[in-house]
């Protein structure tokens, strides 16, 4: 089981958020993951630069999705 709390800012965290995941979660383990939400929706600019090459590649140069995995398979052994 999980839960998700989205949150404005760090400030919003208090005991009543802490109080909700214990009465939900009661005595069994739990992990707590904080991460911030201002690059999460973002390409890096190298991931970028990538997806624009891959853009103004010819299409005549285009294979089908199950060559593609033949190709990795004959190269990675997936």
């Amino acid at each position: 089981m999980y839960a998700t709390y989205h949150l404005s800012s760090a400030e919003e965290v208090n005991n009543e958020i802490l109080d909700a995941i214990k009465a939900t979660f009661k005595s069994k383990p739990i992990t707590i993951i904080v991460e911030d939400d201002e690059d999460n929706d973002f390409l890096e600019a190298e991931m970028k630069t990538e997806l624009d090459n891959r853009l103004a590649e010819p299409t005549t140069e285009y294979i089908t999705a199950t060559a593609s995995i033949d190709q990795l398979n004959s190269i990675y052994g997936i």
